[in-house]
């Protein structure tokens, strides 16, 4: 394959893969997989789907416009707004390709990360009867939850749409509704991969309605 030799240098030196003459394939050059690379290996636990999607055109090409976005005044439309002429959110609910993509990346993303949560920081989870996962598309971070506590009642807030595609057949209960406009009440509030997409004002607003949906502190 013409350049692959160049391309392989490439990700041997970004860490992508490791590369060794090795004298059983009469010294020529292999290449083995690395930490990198062995999640990108398919099975449940691959990053590739996330991968896809991060590293998808239309996630991309924002960034083409960096600088054009940093000479603004303000930072309203954000970059993929101002690329794309709407929001990631509506793109998702018009393009459903792309929401397609976006869920399934969402979804590798948490059974890669919930494994890591619950193993290292389980322990935020006992002592609760209810958490709500705010914004937690198809429920891969609420499932993961519920599989490891099976006595907490975990549910996902998320727009219509999204709500409408979440599995049924699972302990978790999908909501539809919005996070700007108000939260159900649980003991606790779960956020993952959310307020890093707003602005402060939206993000007051989110921790707001966060603060109302869960018992006031004097209440234990």
């Amino acid at each position: 394959i013409p350049c692959l030799r160049r391309l392989m240098r490439v990700l041997t030196a970004t860490g992508i893969f490791s590369a060794a003459h090795h004298t059983d394939a009469g010294g020529e050059l292999v290449y083995g997989l690395t930490p990198a690379s062995q999640v990108l290996v398919g099975g449940s636990s691959s990053l590739t789907p996330f991968m896809s999607l991060v590293l998808h055109g239309i996630f991309v090409s924002p960034f083409l416009g960096l600088g054009t976005w940093f000479q603004q005044e303000h930072s309203d439309p954000s970059l993929f707004e101002m690329t794309h002429g709407q929001t990631a959110w509506d793109l998702n609910d018009h393009n459903p390709a792309f929401g397609k993509l976006f869920n399934q990346g969402m979804v590798c993303d948490s059974s890669f990360i919930m494994d890591i949560v619950i193993k290292e920081c389980g322990d935020v989870f006992r002592g609760l009867s209810s958490i709500v996962d705010v914004a937690g598309g198809l429920g891969g971070a609420a499932m993961a939850i519920s599989t490891a506590f099976p006595h907490l009642q975990c549910s996902v807030l998320d727009l219509p749409h999204v709500a409408a595609n979440a599995p049924a057949s699972t302990d978790v209960k999908n909501i539809a509704g919005d996070m700007f406009e108000s939260i159900p009440p649980a003991d606790a509030v779960f956020l993952k991969w959310v307020l890093h997409d707003w602005g402060d004002a939206d993000c007051i607003k989110i921790l707001k309605n966060c603060k109302k949906a869960i018992p006031p502190r004097d209440a234990g």
